[in-house]
């Protein structure tokens, strides 16, 4: 059975504490982390163009799916997106009713279901955090959840993972009041029910099987460890999954019978199943890829990242303790094992670990040292203030290797980052714990404002499909006709409406000639395929510009040429 973390001599400590963190805080917790989060994710929001592949494709399933009002089925262009469910479009769909048909084609109005659940996932995490160890133990955890880099750039792409990641902490949260509660033998309520297997059908309406899956796991893990199942009878798994099973099946018989089985074909067995069984569409990696990137994407937390699961493995006899490390240990060897690895499949797991990271400082703090004050520890967090130095020299760096200027602006994070390595550091070796943390926050958001605002966006040569839609529309007006050759990037449909047609030089040329006023663009490998096939067919054509850039999802450099169709009495 496990242990209770709040005795009669900790629970009047901790009730002093939460009043000294009030008196610091004037305003609820709640809201002051709403402002730093809206600090942190609000920037380059409206900014940064769509970027592909992921969410783009996610933004323009959600916008077909607006423009045909048909709300089952998913499809980019004429093509089935049979691959994840329905709950992100739907959400991206009702964003984007209420921004107004003006604002359709700006990716913006997609991105707020991400905006909105990175913020929900912060107050979760501190809701959470208070409840296991205490209300500023709770604030730091959020904290550092809400400024992490994963959390901060799944917050600004209209894709799944930040609504995902509500989901879970939702499902999370519940099920850490089934099995903290003191007396298991009275019933946990409700509410603590009914928020579980909701937030179960949420995430699976969201991204399939990753919310069950994190619930199942840890539930497995803290029976094992325990040996006890006592606590579980609160869920009453029938009338649970009766719930879930009411909320989730509608739109599964839809599709199901709308495509006659083959979205549970593709999505299951083309898309889970091969990701399961291999590194799907090159993103296959050895176990431990996850762990060498946790120095970046848990950043500001991952400096004592080891040093917080340490300790907590020792202390696992504590309930709460106990939880966080049922929530995150049997998760992350699954993702470690699995062949296809993506750096944002971890996200599930980042709260419990700023959680942990959390407990480790605030105990510190109180005298509990133990772990920080090793040799080890203290290396380990010097060689980690790398990252935030390397993020702010490279926002220096990045216009001047792509496009060979120095942007002034770049200044003030390259200069935040090695001041908030260097403060930071001497902050942590004096034993000022909390103030070396916070000095680490403060350098991220000086580092990630103007980076996502103005930096990132002011690299035209990274946004081609941006400089490509701009340079149409002043050529051919806001109702462009565009088919592209060679450059099939989903982002320049998104931009140029679904009608843009992605397809061979020989079809682009017979395309220039049935559509009156029409545009091809044609990367440099396939113009002489192009200029021939227009030959042969007797179609004039004439350059009418030209755009080079480099295409990120691919790694190259391109030069992309803008043809018309022209009369051959011209």
């Amino acid at each position: 059975m496990p242990t209770s973390l709040k005795g009669g001599g900790k629970k009047l400590h901790d009730m002093e504490q939460d009043k000294l963190f009030a008196s610091r805080f004037p305003l609820p917790a709640s809201a002051v982390l709403i402002l730093i989060c809206l600090l942190f994710y609000l920037p380059g929001l409206f900014t940064i163009p769509p970027m592909d592949r992921d969410e783009a494709r996610f933004a323009q399933a959600s916008k077909q799916m607006t423009e045909s009002r048909d709300f089952v089925r998913i499809r980019f262009q004429n093509t089935p997106r049979n691959k994840k469910p329905i709950g992100i479009y739907w959400l991206q769909s009702a964003s984007a009713e209420l921004a107004g048909t003006a604002a359709l084609r700006k990716i913006w109005p997609y991105r707020i279901p991400s905006l909105l659940g990175a913020i929900l996932s912060v107050l979760f995490t501190f809701a959470l955090g208070r409840r296991l160890f205490g209300e500023k133990t709770g604030f730091l955890a959020a904290l550092l959840c809400s400024s992490s880099i994963l959390l901060v750039i799944e917050a600004h792409i209209a894709t799944t993972d930040a609504v995902l990641l509500v989901t879970i902490l939702a499902s999370q949260s519940a099920l850490s009041r089934f099995y903290l509660r003191e007396d298991k033998s009275k019933p946990a309520g409700i509410g603590p029910f009914l928020t579980f297997w909701v937030a179960q059908a949420a995430g699976i309406l969201v991204k399939g099987p990753v919310t069950p899956m994190i619930g199942v796991l840890t539930i497995g893990c803290l029976t094992a460890a325990d040996r006890d199942t006592q606590w579980l009878k609160g869920l009453r798994p029938l009338a649970g999954l009766a719930i879930l099973i009411l909320l989730v099946s509608p739109w599964m018989i839809a599709i199901g019978i709308d495509t006659r089985g083959l979205f549970y074909k593709q999505a299951v067995v083309g898309d889970f199943l091969s990701k399961v069984a291999s590194g799907q569409e090159s993103h296959g990696f050895p176990p431990g890829f996850y762990l060498l990137l946790l120095p970046l994407t848990l950043w500001p937390a991952s400096p004592l990242a080891g040093a917080a699961v340490f300790r907590a493995w020792k202390s696992r006899s504590e309930a709460a303790v106990r939880f966080c490390l049922a929530w995150v240990l049997p998760a992350w060897i699954v993702f470690e094992l699995v062949p296809t690895k993506l750096p944002h499949y971890v996200l599930p797991l980042y709260p419990a670990l700023c959680l942990l990271v959390a407990h480790t400082i605030i105990s510190a703090e109180e005298g509990k040292r133990g772990e920080l004050d090793s040799k080890l520890v203290k290396t380990g967090y010097v060689l980690c203030q790398l990252v935030i130095v390397v993020l702010g020299l490279g926002c220096l760096a990045l216009p001047w290797i792509l496009e060979h200027r120095f942007a002034p602006l770049a200044v003030i994070p390259a200069a935040a980052g090695i001041a908030g390595a260097v403060f930071s550091t001497r902050t942590f070796l004096t034993g000022r714990y909390l103030r070396a943390t916070a000095v680490a926050v403060a350098a991220t958001a000086l580092v990630l404002v103007p980076a996502l605002q103005w930096i990132l966006p002011g690299i035209n040569s990274i946004w081609l499909s941006r400089s490509v839609s701009a340079a149409a529309r002043e050529i051919g007006g806001n109702q462009v006709k565009l088919c592209s050759v060679g450059y099939y990037e989903p982002s320049l449909v998104f931009l140029l409406g679904t009608g843009t047609l992605l397809t061979s030089a020989g079809d682009a040329a017979r395309y220039l000639e049935k559509t009156p006023g029409a545009l091809a663009l044609v990367d440099r490998r396939q113009k002489d395929n192009f200029l021939k096939k227009a030959q042969a067919m007797g179609l004039h054509v004439r350059q009418v510009g030209a755009l080079s850039g480099i295409n990120y999802s691919k790694g190259r450099r391109m030069l992309l040429r803008l043809y018309e169709g022209v009369n051959s009495e011209q």
